[in-house]
């Protein structure tokens, strides 16, 4: 096999002219703020009201759980994004290990976690700015978007593709700036909160721990803490414009989940010291004052801190719009690696004279308007993208045991110490992330997934038929284990504890042990079942891979 340095276009010796590709513009701080920037997002103006409301001041753990989950998938990430500095990178690892059925589904996953991030970071902006008298009629009292809310979101998802339009350039510049806001004032809030109004009682006059160990694990998906702390991929999916991937890529990965960990237990820490007693008084389930829509702001004004809380409305308007910005970006780059792949039309591939894959924005576009029609709340779609996302970064666990084991002397710029135990371990976690979702998320989820098979099945088929160029090969013996994969984890969590509608026919304790074990036998399946080697290296040498000096 080649070098992955001196691998070329396909059917090519090397990138051709006149045609147009992405531009590698982007440094280490670029790519650091682009995760940190998805990061710090809504999540941190909601989620630990939410987290303390399902598990009480517990949610220390949750954070503390999720932290761990989200540190050893980037450390998977981190020597994949490495190895593979690609355009859209988490959605072709498992194209390159297990071929094109399990590479289009986990591309859809990465497609469909991006493209409805940035509509709920757009309805958080509306959210908040409901507390002015002019946007007080944006949303209906169940959360969902009025008539004139519908045109004011619509114009928002516009403005950050117009940005996106202007080049990767000026996006990370923009996303730089923003960034440094974002980081600022949240540690501002913590500060002062921390040294005006901090009561320790707090944390135990109504129980640490109210709701036990299931308040603890549900909070992990259901309250905002997993989808506050993902986000650190963007650096991966911007890969193909960085300008020294293989130096940068990892740091910027592993850099920037340090700082959204520190930032948002710090966060959790400083909201529940400094909650008036009265509050809470009726429980934490019952936890209430006003101005609560828009937690941090309204518990600043609650503690005669009305100046921090102008502060803090004026951030709930940058720190989602700048995750909003960055995601529209993810999304166009993932649309443009699944083309790449096969599994989407060449249209998505098309960029304009500024390196810009403008079909893939447009399709951003719509997708989020789509998304403004009368939708479930904030917390209910969180729910929703915190299950596809990690669903779609459990294929990275995957991908990194079959590369370890297929292609253990490929350079790796980063190598994961102990990564035989880090990647099933990162796979068990990741699937109990997603069962602990619950069942009604989940079945959603699985209507989503079907879509995408509809949609990128009938095209891949088409293609097939046609004899297009870039037709996949769908390869589905190595992908054998992946329907077993969904139904059986969707069956565990129909009969498991987590979940309204949930039969609750497997105990406690017992549905989690059942969801690691068969997590640990589908992962080593998988691997047992992968592409050869050379298999492997001819995927890889299908798909656009430039040296870190770029083009």
């Amino acid at each position: 096999m080649a070098s992955l340095d001196q691998l070329s276009p396909p059917g090519t010796g090397a990138p051709s002219p006149a045609r147009r590709t992405l531009r590698r513009e982007v440094g280490l701080i670029g790519l650091l703020w682009a995760s940190v920037g998805s990061i710090i997002g809504s999540g941190w103006l909601y989620g630990a009201q939410k987290a303390v409301v399902v598990a009480g001041p517990a949610a220390l753990i949750s954070w503390g759980i999720g932290a761990v989950a989200v540190v050893l998938l980037a450390l998977v990430h981190a020597e994949l994004g490495g190895l593979f500095p690609v355009a859209g990178g988490t959605a072709r690892y498992p194209h390159y290990t297990f071929g094109g059925l399990a590479g289009m589904s986990f591309g859809w996953f990465s497609w469909l976690q991006a493209a409805t991030v940035a509509p709920i970071e757009v309805e958080a902006m509306i959210g908040y700015a409901g507390h002015f008298g002019w946007a007080a009629g944006l949303q209906n009292a169940d959360g969902t978007l009025t008539v004139s809310g519908f045109v004011v979101a619509t114009a928002l998802m516009a403005v950050f593709v117009a940005v996106n339009f202007l080049g990767v350039r000026l996006l990370a510049r923009t996303n730089n700036i923003t960034t440094w806001w974002k980081i600022a004032v949240p540690l501002f809030a913590i500060f002062v909160l921390a040294a005006t109004n901090f009561h320790g009682s707090n944390f135990t006059s109504h129980g640490f721990a109210p709701f036990g160990v299931k308040g603890v694990l549900g909070a992990i998906s259901t309250s905002g803490i997993i989808f506050a702390l993902l986000g650190f991929e963007q650096a991966i999916q911007l890969s193909g414009e960085s300008r020294n991937p293989r130096r940068d890529l990892p740091r910027a990965v592993l850099g920037s989940v340090a700082i959204g960990t520190v930032i948002y237990v710090l966060l959790q820490v400083v909201f529940i010291g400094a909650l008036p007693t009265a509050s809470f008084a009726n429980g934490w389930a019952h936890l209430a004052y006003e101005g609560m829509s828009g937690p941090f702001a309204g518990l600043a004004t609650v503690v005669g801190l009305g100046w921090l809380a102008w502060v803090l409305y004026v951030d709930a308007i940058i720190s989602p719009g700048g995750t909003g910005l960055i995601y529209t970006t993810s999304t166009s780059r993932i649309s443009y690696g699944l083309s790449r792949n096969g599994y989407a039309p060449g249209l998505f591939e098309r960029v304009d004279k500024r390196g810009v894959p403008w079909f893939g924005l447009v399709i951003s576009f719509v997708t989020g308007v789509i998304c403004f029609l009368p939708f479930p709340s904030w917390q209910a779609l969180v729910s929703f993208i915190t299950s596809a996302s990690v669903l779609m970064y459990a294929g990275a666990p995957l991908a990194f045991g079959v590369l370890r084991n297929r292609l253990p002397h490929l350079e790796r710029p980063y190598r994961l110490p102990l990564g035989g135990v880090v990647s099933p371990a990162s796979f068990v976690i990741a699937s109990l992330i997603i069962y602990w979702t619950g069942w009604d998320t989940l079945l959603r989820l699985g209507e989503a997934i079907l879509a995408g098979y509809v949609l990128l099945g009938s095209y891949a088929a088409y293609a097939i038929r046609k004899g297009l160029p870039n037709a996949p090969r769908l390869q589905w013996k190595a992908a054998q284990w992946l329907p077993v994969y969904l139904v059986g984890l969707g069956l565990i969590s129909w009969q498991g504890q987590f979940g309204d509608s949930a039969t609750k026919a497997i105990p406690m304790w017992a549905d989690m042990a059942l969801v690691a074990v068969f997590a640990l036998a589908v992962y080593y399946w998988a691997i047992k079942v992968a592409l050869s080697a050379e298999e492997i290296e001819h995927n890889i040498e299908d798909v656009e891979v430039v040296d870190a000096g770029g083009h």
